[in-house]
């Protein structure tokens, strides 16, 4: 009220004044409706923003499925789990490509695939990769030559067996147990596990019985890695692999694991002073070179592995193992038969401290031979394999 009787009337949401409340009530009306719109727009807004973020985080799971399909296929490629074929289709394509590149005339390629198809068919290696009297060499050399030697342990009777056309890039593991077969071939306390066994086997006898032993009950959660299947395909396989197979032989063994560097660099000396331990117990006699009843070592590392065959110790205590590498091709291995043998040509073999610095290694250790009993045990026990680790 003005005071001279005129009625005046104030907006409850701007304070605007007015004199007619049919005015008023149009003004606050304009009010209400502007905020209803103002609040369906936000929500519309909301909206919009929710769907878009919905229809982006979408995409990228899309995208994400799409990576991780691609990593999954190419770990398959890299691990030859991809159905592209194994030992005999990959000698083949690689022989057919020797012949288009003039290397390999059409008659070799022909007698070599009948070779190959024999050999496979009666389940044997066709010996072409494999190098002999390397260890009868290093004997000689380090008994006549080496100075620098204070002791020396060395595998009886190993041979090096190299990749060939039909495992190149992958075979790496099969190559090791043919090596360290060759030598339990040679030692009669293992003639009764290997009866069965009296030629070197075939990459795809090989992957049959490391099958053999999934089948048996070995290693369960390695089998299903591999779908239980390694036949006709370029599947790597590792120390796991090897315990089975070893073990289904009933032939003792272990694996070690040396999961972190022991040393300054990245360097694993307890692996080399377990290296020792293992060939020089039950060796301490006072010749400077043994040649020792001990079979050599399976040596895994993250994408490749190598057999040790001995270990030399330095009279300054430095220790370095002798290996022989599926990777070094035979050429190479013979020039160790010659007689002017020397340091330069050891260099193949000798890999000191400071030359291995995977993060981690495994070895596959074999130690006699297992009862029935042992090896029911032992298939029971790999169903919760774990490895013994060294601190």
């Amino acid at each position: 009220d003005t005071g001279n009787g005129e009625q005046l009337y104030e907006c409850p949401i701007c304070n605007l004044t007015c004199t007619n409340i049919q005015i008023l009530e149009e003004h606050v009306d304009l009010h209400l409706e502007e905020h209803s719109f103002s609040e369906g727009g936000n929500m519309r807004d909301l909206e919009l923003a929710q769907r878009l973020q919905t229809e982006e985080d979408k995409q990228q799971r899309l995208e994400e499925e799409k990576r991780e399909k691609e990593e999954f296929k190419k770990l398959q490629r890299q691990y030859g789990l991809d159905s592209s074929g194994g030992y005999k289709q990959q000698f083949l394509k690689n022989m057919e490509r020797e012949v288009d590149r003039g290397r390999m005339q059409p008659f070799e390629y022909h007698k070599r695939k009948v070779d190959m198809m024999e050999c496979l068919a009666f389940g044997i290696d066709d010996g072409k990769t494999k190098t002999s009297g390397v260890i009868e060499a290093l004997c000689k050399y380090y008994q006549n030559e080496h100075k620098d030697a204070r002791r020396v342990w060395l595998s009886a009777g190993v041979d090096h067996f190299h990749s060939s056309l039909g495992d190149r890039g992958w075979g790496c593991g099969y190559r090791n147990f043919q090596m360290l077969l060759s030598s339990l071939l040679q030692n009669s306390l293992y003639n009764d596990c290997l009866r069965d066994t009296a030629l070197i086997p075939s990459i795809p006898k090989i992957q049959s019985m490391i099958e053999d032993a999934w089948k048996e009950g070995f290693d369960p959660h390695g089998a299903s890695h591999f779908s239980s299947r390694l036949r006709g395909s370029k599947a790597w396989i590792g120390a796991c692999e090897i315990y089975s197979l070893l073990t289904s032989l009933r032939i003792k063994c272990q694996i070690i694991d040396f999961h972190k560097p022991t040393g300054p660099t990245g360097t694993h000396p307890r692996l080399f002073e377990w290296v020792l331990r293992y060939y020089s117990t039950d060796n301490e006699g006072g010749a400077k070179v043994v040649c020792t009843s001990r079979p050599p070592i399976y040596l895994q590392h993250q994408g490749h592995s190598r057999t040790v065959v001995g270990i030399e110790e330095k009279k300054n205590k430095t220790l370095c193992l002798l290996l022989f590498d599926p990777g070094c091709p035979s050429q190479e291995m013979q020039k160790l038969l010659k007689q002017s043998i020397d340091g330069t040509s050891l260099r193949l073999l000798r890999k000191f401290v400071g030359s291995l610095k995977e993060k981690q290694y495994q070895i596959v250790a074999v130690d006699g031979v297992l009862t029935l009993e042992e090896k029911a045990a032992r298939c029971h026990a790999s169903q919760v394999l774990t490895s013994e680790k060294i601190p």
